[in-house]
């Protein structure tokens, strides 16, 4: 395992490990009041850190090449799934929960989380294939639009369009990072303009999201609670913070403190130190993350570190923007810290991912693959 790999997995492990204090604490009061024992959320959290660790050490282990082939399965599988969420008559299995349907079984199951995955590995697999083919538009970009777009309809309907807008992003960065031309992102982006306005609209809640983001006065007091409550959560954590457990917006004054709103437990009992040292912690694991695709032995698995790790850092720094008041409110969660069993092991597999391709051992082995040489002693 290189030097990057070892790193990658002590700050995953840091995370997770901070991320247990910080949810209990967050959440325990929120389980008494429900009548359930304080650790309830802390133990279904350490049954997904279970799955996921199973998850990651398969992914260590297996090709990260071997991606390539699952790319079309998991792009129809994600689409399949997130279509069974929204279907009419799915509602006994994929019920409505907080005005959305994003889950299957109850709260077990979230496609959307699979889904994210599935747009990283696809894309990367579809770049390499393409090749020179990628920098035309109608051959090159526009089937990448078509097939994602889906998917961004779908979880639209849910409704969800901040994770619609993370898997567009997520695209535009693999096919940047593969050499496809920015014009063509300029020419789609002024195009998407009308549909993404006609969503705004045809979504209420978006459009009071966001006049309470630009002008929190304009808007209704319950549209913008949540984040005033976020905002007084953090500011009274000033520098060091109230102290661990000794939080007061768990009591039932910030709506959803341990999933979409985590940091702002986190701002409070941590202070601002607590919040800058994890904004440094995983601005330390996309280094780790980038260094890997820098070095990594092919141009799908260079790609596919770049998405992996552009999933994590951009979801983790969306939430942390929302609970400071930098960014409107979305329903993004944090990586490795947020409650929530999907996400979780979402994150851990594409850690392992990202730890077969930092492989030193896995690289030699590529190496000699492809190395006729190798091959011929």
């Amino acid at each position: 395992m290189g030097v990057e790999a070892r790193a990658l997995l002590l700050v995953t492990g840091t995370l997770l490990a901070f991320g247990l204090a910080v949810m209990y604490s967050a959440s325990a009061i929120v389980a008494v009041d429900t009548g359930h024992g304080s650790a309830y959320y802390l133990f279904r959290q350490l049954a997904g850190i279970v799955a996921g660790t199973v998850a990651f050490a398969v992914a260590a282990k297996w090709d990260a090449e071997r991606w390539t082939r699952l790319a079309w399965p998991l792009m129809g599988a994600s689409l399949l799934l997130m279509l069974i969420v929204v279907l009419p008559f799915t509602q006994a299995i994929a019920p409505r929960i907080h005005g959305s349907r994003r889950f299957l079984f109850g709260a077990s199951v979230q496609p959307s989380e699979l889904a994210k995955l599935a747009v990283v590995v696809w894309t990367a697999m579809l770049v390499v294939r393409k090749g020179d083919a990628l920098r035309g538009l109608t051959k090159g970009v526009l089937p990448f639009v078509v097939v994602v777009g889906a998917l961004d309809l779908l979880a639209a309907v849910e409704p969800d369009l901040s994770t619609a807008m993370l898997y567009t992003l997520l695209m535009a960065i693999v096919l940047f990072s593969g050499g496809a031309r920015i014009g063509h992102f300029l020419l789609l982006g002024a195009l998407s303009i009308p549909l993404l306005w006609h969503e705004a609209e045809r979504l209420h809640y978006v459009l009071l999201r966001t006049i309470s983001f630009f002008d929190p006065g304009a808007a209704p007091a319950q549209v913008g609670y949540q984040l005033r409550q976020s905002l007084i959560a953090v500011g009274s954590g000033r520098l060091l913070g109230v102290g661990f457990g000794q939080g007061r917006q768990q009591y039932g004054f910030l709506p959803f403190p341990f999933n979409d709103f985590i940091a702002s437990n986190i701002g409070e009992e941590w202070g601002f130190v607590g919040l800058l040292v994890l904004i440094v912690t995983f601005a330390l694991y996309g280094w780790l993350g980038f260094r890997i695709a820098r070095s990594a032995r092919s141009p799908f698995q260079q790609l596919l570190a770049i998405g992996l790790t552009a999933t994590t850092l951009i979801t983790a720094y969306l939430h942390i923007g929302v609970v400071v008041g930098l960014l409107p409110t979305t329903g993004l969660t944090l990586p490795f810290i947020s409650y929530g069993r999907s996400n979780l092991v979402l994150s851990l597999l594409m850690t392992g991912i990202l730890i077969n391709i930092g492989s030193v051992r896995e690289r030699v082995v590529g190496s000699h693959a492809t190395d006729p040489h190798a091959l011929a002693s």
